[in-house]
């Protein structure tokens, strides 16, 4: 019988013990970016699964979307260490880099040329509305207590026209939870007056020709950052750099531009605290002190 030389025997004995007291390689805790429900959450998940698989090809480490579930949830989820990072509204960006210190990375430059986004406030042409003075005692139909577009800009709007109360000057306001369901709330005659962001307007129109016929717009905001990924301040030193080399080069890769296509944008750009400056612009309009913002919608 061949006999296995001594130290081959006791290397093999070590190689067991060793295998026998490590334990089991767990999989690297995901990276949870976090979404915004501005639209309907299954189209936004949708929209976004290519560009997290692409993140998560390219960071070597695996990465979940998770729907937050309501805008005023934001800064609660990232308190709580729910998302890791989140590709945030120009309002929740500027509130949660002030109560947070969130660190914005990166946004989209759409297929337009644009990165920026703006308010719109809108009737049906049927209502006669075409001042703010025509809005008394009607019915306004918003978004969320944390969007520019469906609350932040309307407020700044309102209190420079002289209307110091919603409550006052409105016969009823309510906040409908996305963009697209403010638009179909004025379209339906659930209210006459309505305030969502021009891109989801814009693509409302396009998909709804009636919708055009029939909708007109009274007031412009100013431009504002759109949605950016920003990152938790602790997560900086572990994830900033990958996160942004990934997003800002995947243009100049065929598959990182297939994402970008059937994203809707052309690259992503650099976006900086800087850059939500004019939303903290709006808000101090809006008499909202960012660093004391609580709020729950009604």
């Amino acid at each position: 019988m061949r006999r296995e030389p001594f130290c081959v025997v006791l290397f093999s004995l070590l190689t067991l013990l060793l295998l026998l007291a490590s334990p089991p390689r767990l999989p690297a805790a995901p990276l949870t970016i976090g979404l915004l429900p501005e639209m309907n959450v299954f189209q936004q998940m949708k929209r976004y699964q290519p560009l997290a698989e692409y993140i998560e090809k390219q960071l070597g480490a695996p990465v979940r979307l998770q729907m937050v579930s309501r805008y005023g949830n934001i800064t609660e989820n990232i308190k709580k260490k729910r998302v890791d990072a989140i590709f945030i509204g120009s309002f929740t960006g500027a509130l949660c880099i002030t109560q947070l210190n969130l660190h914005p990375i990166a946004r989209p430059l759409w297929l337009d040329g644009t990165s920026t986004y703006y308010g719109k406030i809108f009737t049906r042409k049927d209502t006669g509305i075409k001042t703010v003075a025509d809005m008394r005692g009607k019915r306004l139909a918003l978004v969320e207590r944390a969007t520019t577009a469906g609350y932040v800009f309307p407020l700044a709007y309102f209190r420079n026209h002289g209307v110091k109360s919603l409550d006052e000057y409105f016969a009823a306001y309510f906040f409908t939870g996305s963009h697209d369901a403010a638009i179909t709330a004025v379209l339906e005659g659930d209210a006459e007056v309505g305030a969502a962001k021009n891109t989801i307007f814009d693509k409302v129109l396009a998909e709804n020709p009636q919708a055009r016929q029939k909708l007109v717009v009274l007031a412009n905001s100013p431009m504002v950052p759109s949605n950016g990924l920003c990152l938790r301040p602790e997560l900086v030193p572990k994830y900033a750099a990958k996160l942004s080399s990934i997003l800002l080069t995947m243009h100049q890769n065929t598959e990182g531009a297939a994402v970008l296509d059937r994203f809707g944008a052309l690259r992503f750009i650099p976006t900086s605290k800087a850059d939500y400056q004019v939303v903290m612009d709006i808000a101090r309009q809006a008499g909202i002190d960012l660093a004391q913002y609580r709020y729950k919608n009604r």
